[in-house]
């Protein structure tokens, strides 16, 4: 797994690239985190880096986390998670703090965070049924209906979709590009959509999948200039047709 950053959701807005597209983007106030502690093989059978984000006050916590803070000799934070590495780097200390200079612009990384909760939910909204006829005499719209089976296997099958508790679930979305690194507000601006409301804690780390890709926007505007270039070719082919 990669290092990553802890932060906060702000919200959506847009931005336009250098080629005057537009691009639906989420802020997200990643870190600034610091490294309470490096986990070693030897002594914890791991590799790791635990760190803290968003300090808080001492009277917000209780005297286990007060003395895990202080083993560390750091102040209390909100949030402590740790990322599992295969290698640990030899500058990484405690109390080092992480910044958003850990990403670079158009580098594509994995968000995740817990989706906005929904409450409990009918099969046609959870599980988007088609629903019964709503007409003709049909007095079952929306209803499950049948749930069983026969006389084999006589039980309802394990799994079996059916209205319930939606949302509020752990959620990880993959390769969405960084369009833009703010070290100075410690601002990270991602492509596309986050799990999770405003003001929720995410966990941003470089892509699982595509480790260390670039997509910057040049590449994929000189993709665009191909398929224009050969756009007439394909109209002169269709109309000899």
């Amino acid at each position: 797994m990669a290092i990553g950053l802890l932060g906060k959701k702000l919200g959506m807005t847009h931005v336009y690239d250098e080629f005057g597209r537009r691009t639906a983007v989420t802020a997200v106030q990643a870190g600034p985190c610091t490294i309470l502690e490096v986990r070693d093989p030897k002594r914890h059978g791991y590799q790791a880096l635990q760190v803290g984000f968003e300090p808080i006050k001492d009277s917000k916590i209780n005297k286990a986390q007060a003395g895990q803070f202080k083993k560390a000799g750091s102040s209390p934070f909100k949030y402590v998670r740790e990322f599992r590495a295969n290698e640990v780097k030899a500058e990484w200390t405690t109390g080092q703090q992480l910044t958003v200079e850990l990403f670079q612009d158009y580098e594509l990384v994995d968000v995740t965070g817990i989706s906005i909760g929904k409450g409990f939910q009918g099969g046609v909204r959870r599980w988007h049924w088609k629903g019964g006829p709503a007409t003709h005499g049909s007095t079952s719209h929306r209803a499950p209906g049948s749930i069983g089976s026969t006389t084999f296997p006589g039980r309802v099958i394990k799994g079996h979709h059916l209205p319930g508790h939606m949302g509020f679930a752990r959620v990880t979305v993959q390769n969405l590009r960084v369009m833009k690194v703010d070290p100075q507000a410690n601002l990270l601006i991602v492509e596309g959509a986050v799990p999770g409301p405003e003001r929720r804690l995410v966990v941003v780390k470089r892509s699982t999948k595509r480790p260390g890709v670039v997509v910057a926007a040049k590449a994929i505007q000189l993709m665009g200039l191909e398929e224009e270039e050969k756009a007439p070719q394909k109209k002169a082919a269709a109309k000899k047709k």
